[in-house]
C-alpha cells in the first residue's frame, strides 16, 4: 500500500515537472514575442532619432550667432540634440576623409558651417519635417536645410510593416500557446478523472473539487514563468554583454513589462486551462469518463 502511495506521488511529481517544463517552453516563445513587439518600438525610435537635418550657415554668421541659434532650437519641441560644426572643422573632416586638403588647390575653404539637427522621433516623418524645413529656412542666418526624405519614408514604412508582422505573429502564437498548454493540464487532469468522479459521488461540492486543481494550475503558472524570466533574462544578459550599445534599446521599461506579461500569461492561461479541463469531467457521467 506504501509502495503503491509512493509510485503515485512519484508519478503526479514527475506530471508537475513535465507540465512546468512544458509550458515554461511555450513562455519563453511568449515572452520572446512580447520583448520583440517592445523593442521594435524602441528601434523606430532610435532610427528615427538619428535620422540628420542639416542646416547650413550663412558664411557671415559668426561662432556666437551659432551657438545663440542652437540654443534657440533647443527651445522647440522637435529638438533633440544638435551639434555644431564650424568650418574649420568641416574642412578638417573632409580632408581626413578625402586625404587632402581642398583648400590647397580652391584657395579657400569651400565648406560652410552647419547645424546637424536630430529630432524627436514623433516629428521623423514627411509631413512634420514639410513644416520644420520651411520654418527653418525662414531664419535669416539659415542658408539652406538639406534632410533625406526619401530614407526617413522607407524607414517609417519598413518599420510600420515590421510591427505589424510582429502583431500578426503575437496573436497565433497566443492563440497556439493556449491551445497547448491548455492540452498538457487536460493530461494532467485526465490522470485523475476518476478521483473527480469519486469526489462527486461522496457529495463533493464542483468548487470544493475544482480547489485542488486551480491551486496546482496556478502553482505550475507561477513556476513555469519564473523558469522562463530566468531563461530569457540569461538570453538578454549574454545579448547586452556581448552588444553593450544595445542598452539603449533594451531598457530596464522593456526587461520589465516583458517579465510582468510572461507571469500573467503564465497564470492565466494555466487557470483557465484548469478550470475548463475540470469542468469537462465534471460534466461527463460514469460511462462517458471509460469511453475516453
Amino acid at each position: 500500500m506504501k509502495r503503491r502511495k509512493r509510485n503515485a506521488g512519484s508519478r503526479r511529481g514527475m506530471q508537475m515537472v513535465t507540465l512546468c517544463i512544458s509550458t515554461a517552453m511555450v513562455l519563453v516563445l511568449l515572452g520572446l514575442i512580447v520583448f520583440s513587439v517592445l523593442t521594435s518600438r524602441n528601434l523606430s525610435a532610435w532610427v528615427k532619432e538619428n535620422l540628420t537635418v542639416t542646416l547650413m550657415l550663412k558664411d557671415e554668421v559668426s561662432v556666437n550667432e551659432a551657438k545663440l541659434l542652437c540654443r534657440d532650437l533647443y527651445h522647440r519641441p522637435y529638438a533633440r540634440n544638435i551639434d555644431y560644426i564650424s568650418r574649420e572643422q568641416a574642412l578638417k573632416e573632409q580632408t581626413e576623409a578625402m586625404g587632402s586638403d581642398p583648400s590647397e588647390f580652391l584657395g579657400t575653404n569651400p565648406f560652410s558651417a552647419t547645424l546637424e539637427l536630430q529630432m524627436k522621433s514623433d516629428y521623423a516623418n514627411r509631413d512634420s519635417l514639410k513644416w520644420i524645413a520651411a520654418e527653418l529656412k525662414r531664419n535669416p542666418k539659415v542658408a539652406d536645410v538639406a534632410y533625406q526624405v526619401d530614407l526617413m519614408d522607407r524607414v517609417n514604412s519598413n518599420i510600420a510593416k515590421i510591427n505589424i508582422l510582429l502583431l500578426i505573429i503575437a496573436a497565433l502564437l497566443t492563440f497556439v500557446s493556449f491551445s497547448l498548454i491548455s492540452n498538457t493540464v487536460r493530461l494532467s487532469v485526465y490522470s485523475r478523472r476518476f478521483l473527480i468522479h469519486t469526489m462527486k459521488l461522496v457529495g463533493a461540492s464542483w468548487g470544493f473539487i475544482r480547489r485542488p486543481f486551480m491551486r496546482q494550475g496556478l502553482l505550475v503558472g507561477i513556476l513555469a514563468a519564473i523558469l522562463a524570466i530566468c531563461v530569457l533574462g540569461g538570453c538578454i544578459y549574454g545579448l547586452l554583454y556581448y552588444e553593450p550599445k544595445l542598452m539603449s534599446i533594451i531598457t530596464w521599461e522593456v526587461l520589465v513589462i516583458t517579465g510582468v506579461a510572461v507571469l500573467l500569461f503564465g497564470i492565466i492561461i494555466t487557470s483557465i486551462s484548469s478550470y475548463i479541463s475540470v469542468n469537462k469531467f465534471l460534466h461527463m457521467s460514469p460511462g462517458e469518463l471509460y469511453k475516453i
